[in-house]
């Protein structure tokens, strides 16, 4: 077993940004890989194994065998070993090996302990990382993946959180507010898809199911469909890649409210951000840099929402229909985010609702890693439906006088599809 110095426990709290900041009491020495040590069965230590340090392959094919003996029966798994690597971990092995790379220092250097599998070996970080993902991406139970692995819940449970905490810390590079010449493409990329000037993006939320043990079923996580949940809200660009998430709040917030407790709210309201460059329409008004939303969300004059009304003009359904385009990007990202990464669709039991926003960030920053390393999901990954069934629709109505005005300059400014199509 390896000989491990346990670090304190230190208060957590979401960041305005939407990132999980860890307030450690203190920092955990990172080691030198190679004096690592662990205890012989005399009691006396020796280094870890070489063979820690380099790729192991030999975890996938034990686990593909483990995996058809448990479940003869299942749904088949893709004949092509690569395909067969994306059903299980949503990642190619070249986007998995740099996951690894990403984790690597810290699981080696500051393993859990009891990490031993069934047959008395240290785990690999390949394997480690792959029990990890399995359990984000399928949602199984700790038992179950554990089953598949040959490792008990309580190393599913250990390797899990300890991928997490690595992954929250080494990977948030891949989950940033755009700096303006990226940002400069996104709006020229949305531009391009919907005809909106000057649109940075769009917003969505969604809930994260969980049961909860009696003493904690405060109606605070009561949300309006009678689950207990915890929100996501997540910005994305073009491509589908968050730029900006918030989490910890519970379900039962109206999406309205959600927004306005957001950093990114507050950020905005300050002139801190999507303060870009302007456009300047044909009747020489200003169009700022604006994201899009769906009715739950107020009009707002960096936030842009469908009209709604009976009898609209036929500038303002053209705008809805533009609108709608770049909107669905947002609930597209979700869609995708919690089929891929299923214990986020799943119904979580008894999670630590400290622990659960890392979980959420850490599936957003996979997410965004696939992207990253123009990966692809095998199709049918994706939810077939809405990323948030059985909730209904809501409608702020709230609208700010001077984003009324902004919407009616975008929409002058636009041209009509039959413009575009001629």
């Amino acid at each position: 077993m390896a000989l491990v110095n346990k670090p304190k426990k230190g208060k957590r709290k979401i960041r305005d940004s939407g990132e999980r900041e860890i307030m450690a009491s203190r920092k955990a020495k990172t080691k030198d890989p190679s004096k690592v040590k662990r205890a012989k069965s005399n009691g006396s230590l020796a280094a870890l194994p070489a063979d820690l340090r380099g790729p192991d392959t030999e975890w996938w094919y034990a686990f593909l065998s483990k995996h058809a003996e448990l479940h003869k029966d299942a749904e088949s798994v893709p004949s092509d070993e690569e395909e067969a690597f994306r059903y299980f971990f949503r990642t190619s092995r070249r986007t998995f090996d740099y996951i690894c790379s990403i984790v690597r220092d810290d699981l080696i250097s500051r393993p859990p302990s009891g990490l031993i599998n069934i047959e008395g070996r240290l785990l690999s970080v390949e394997k480690q990382v792959a029990i990890a993902m399995r359990r984000l991406a399928s949602g199984d139970s700790q038992v179950s993946v554990g089953a598949a692995f040959g490792v008990g819940q309580s190393t599913v449970s250990q390797v899990t959180w300890r991928f997490i905490e690595s992954m929250e810390e080494r990977a948030r590079h891949h989950l940033v507010w755009p700096d303006q010449e990226r940002m400069e493409d996104i709006k020229a990329r949305l531009e391009a898809l919907s005809g909106l000037p000057n649109c940075c993006g769009a917003i969505d939320a969604t809930h994260i199911i969980m049961t909860l043990p009696a003493v904690e079923s405060s109606e605070d996580w009561c949300d309006p469909a009678k689950n207990y949940s915890m929100f996501l809200q997540g910005i994305v660009d073009d491509e589908m890649r968050f730029i900006d998430i918030v989490t910890g709040w519970p379900g039962s917030l109206p999406v309205s409210r959600l927004l306005k407790c957001s950093g990114f709210h507050k950020l905005c309201e300050a002139g801190k951000r999507l303060n870009g460059p302007v456009r300047v329409s044909g009747e020489d008004a200003e169009i700022r840099e604006f994201i899009v939303g769906d009715m739950c969300y107020p009009l707002l004059p960096w936030l842009m929402t469908p009209y709604e009304a009976e009898n609209l003009s036929a500038p303002m359904v053209n705008f809805n229909a533009r609108q709608k385009t770049a909107r669905m990007l947002g609930t597209r990202a979700l869609a995708r985010l919690k089929g891929s990464w299923r214990i986020l669709h799943k119904v979580m039991w008894r999670p630590d609702k400290n622990k659960l926003p890392s979980i959420i960030l850490v599936c957003c920053l996979l997410h965004n890693i696939i992207l990253d390393c123009k990966d692809e999901l095998l199709t049918g990954i994706q939810l077939p439906v809405h990323h948030d069934t059985g909730y209904k629709e809501e409608n702020c109505k709230q609208e700010n006088p001077s984003g009324k005005v902004m919407r009616e300059t975008v929409t002058g400014h636009l041209p009509t599809f039959e413009a575009v199509l001629n």
